[in-house]
């Protein structure tokens, strides 16, 4: 007897394309367990109906023969079903607000939920992600950004003949772009007023690693945090090559006390610590933001900060802001809202608190697209998918009827359960407090 497993159409927004598990990998589950996949059609999903029927897939609107659900975003409330269990990026682990009703709705349907967030190692290192593609997304829209800034700006730049990652047809060809633009910038050099062109990152996880890789296909020359200052008052640079400078914990706080810089008693005891990750910041062109955050830790672009940087005659070197993480109102202040790709930057007026969609106006333009990896869907898809088949068989062939702590998941996955059969899990029951 087989078991059913649904895919969920993604239609969060137009530009969500992405799939949780690609045709070719259906097919190779359905051929090696019992296993058969229903899947929602869907118009905009770059990997069409089609090749799902190929693959051996039912598609059909209805997922109700489905008792495991795979989608990748929020699912809409009217779409859960009675003791189902659900596997997707519910995004509630920090409580946030917009999806606590998500989360009470599943709570009161009976059925499960397990987030590709929390499925973690032995090490607390997570299994599943698109962190990657996001810092590749993030990098070149970042990039345009600045392209597009300067031009209003009246500087001609070879970044102008960049564009969105959504506007790319595969990474390949972005890439190709991105080599091209630094083999301008070594023949003709960039204009003197912007230089030193100088990217940073906040953070040397996989958003950044991935931010880097596209960067890095300029001419680039990696500088210490330390010797951003003399590199830029000095003269230390040259017109032909850009810059980046990567930004670890110890080089954005220091502590409050005597005692020296300690990564752990950072992670245990922020309050201990103060920012100082703002004295960096007149010297960059552009500033990549790829770190995880939570409100205990310190803010590290503030609005107080950007007041200062933005309230004088001087033009400010920075003029780009590509937040990655996106979290509203979080370590950057200036990122009060969230974009998509039809519209991924605004500016942010630090005077007002104010933001104008587009490039124009007085303060940082910021890039804060929610779902960036959707601009590169085939190669994250596929990325994602190739880590996620390897648990569907354990997902799908599970016995959810027994008490959570009966339940046999290997720890990767039972670590991901926040809500079994409608009541939190231990490890969750923290949430308890926001859904009130």
């Amino acid at each position: 007897m087989r078991v059913n497993i649904g895919i969920r159409r993604e239609d969060i927004s137009r530009w969500e394309r992405r799939a949780p598990l690609i045709p070719a990998h259906v097919r190779e589950l359905q051929d090696k367990y019992p296993l058969q996949f229903y899947v929602q059609p869907s118009e905009i999903r770059v990997f069409p109906d089609s090749e799902y029927r190929s693959a051996g897939a039912e598609v059909q609107e209805d997922l109700c023969p489905s008792r495991l659900v795979l989608a990748i975003k929020e699912i809409p409330l009217k779409m859960f079903e009675p003791g189902k269990v659900y596997v997707f990026f519910s995004h509630t682990i920090k409580g946030q607000a917009h999806n606590m009703p998500m989360l009470r709705r599943i709570m009161e349907l009976g059925c499960s939920l397990i987030d590709y967030e929390k499925m973690t190692d032995d090490q607390g290192r997570r299994v599943l992600f698109f962190g990657n593609y996001a810092g590749h997304a993030g990098m070149v829209d970042s990039l345009w950004a600045y392209g597009r800034r300067l031009k209003l700006l009246g500087f001609s730049t070879p970044f102008e003949r960049i564009n969105q990652a959504v506007h790319y047809a595969n990474l390949t060809e972005i890439k190709e772009e991105v080599k091209a633009v630094g083999q301008e910038i070594v023949d003709r050099g960039l204009p003197a007023e912007i230089s030193p062109f100088i990217c940073g990152f906040f953070g040397y996880g996989h958003v950044s690693r991935g931010a880097q890789e596209v960067f890095d296909l300029l001419p680039a020359v990696e500088l210490k945090p330390s010797e951003l200052a003399e590199t830029v008052e000095k003269g230390y640079f040259s017109p032909h090559r850009v810059y980046k400078v990567v930004f670890k914990e110890e080089d954005m706080v220091r502590p409050k006390g005597p005692q020296p810089f300690d990564l752990q008693d950072y992670y245990r005891n922020p309050d201990k610590y103060y920012p100082v990750a703002e004295d960096y910041l007149p010297y960059l062109s552009i500033l990549i933001n790829g770190i995880f955050w939570t409100p205990k830790y310190p803010r590290f672009v503030t609005r107080k900060f950007l007041q200062q940087l933005y309230g004088t005659k001087a033009r400010p070197r920075l003029q780009v802001i590509g937040d990655i993480t996106c979290d509203i109102n979080g370590s950057v202040e200036s990122t009060v809202r969230a974009t998509d790709s039809e519209k991924p930057v605004y500016v942010y007026d630090p005077a007002s608190g104010e933001t104008r969609d587009g490039f124009d106006g007085r303060g940082p333009v910021v890039l804060a697209v929610y779902n960036l990896p959707a601009e590169l869907p085939v190669e994250s898809s596929t990325y994602f998918s190739q880590g996620l088949k390897k648990y569907v068989p354990a997902l799908a062939l599970a016995d959810y009827s027994r008490n959570f702590e009966q339940l046999e998941l290997e720890p990767v996955l039972k670590r991901a359960v926040i809500v079994y059969n409608g009541q939190l899990t231990p490890d969750y029951r923290y949430l308890e407090n926001y859904l009130k």
